[in-house]
């Protein structure tokens, strides 16, 4: 019997403030809405991946071992543009020599680690 096929992959976090995230995600990093469940917003990253954040009032103080990786060719237009908008860099675009790629670091609303990164080397 063969494995079933998938469809593309979405991924949940939880926020405290679904409309600052939506905010944040939307108009900031400008995702496409591809559902507004109420409580849950899922968006549309690229042409087959999908990032979902829910409300809930009991999360971790702290979103610690997760980071958001959105995989780009162009990692200092998207440095650039964010920082045109204020936002606040933890690492500006460097070389991992140990992984072959280029990247930068931020958070959003909710503490989480957003990675930008180009694969030097294509998967």
């Amino acid at each position: 019997m063969s494995t079933p096929a998938l469809d593309y992959p979405i991924t949940f976090l939880y926020t405290r403030d679904l409309n600052a995230t939506a905010q944040f995600y939307e108009n900031v990093i400008g995702l496409t809405l591809a559902r507004d469940q109420g409580d849950c917003r899922i968006y549309r990253v690229g042409d087959q991946g999908y990032i979902g954040f829910c409300q809930q009032a009991n999360t971790l103080d702290l979103p610690h071992g997760v980071i958001l990786t959105l995989v780009t060719q162009d990692v200092d237009g998207w440095f650039y543009q964010l920082s045109e908008k204020g936002l606040k860099f933890e690492q500006p675009p460097s070389l991992s020599p140990k992984y072959n790629i280029y990247h930068c670091f931020l958070h959003d609303p909710n503490g989480y680690l957003i990675e930008i990164q180009r694969f030097n080397e294509p998967l």
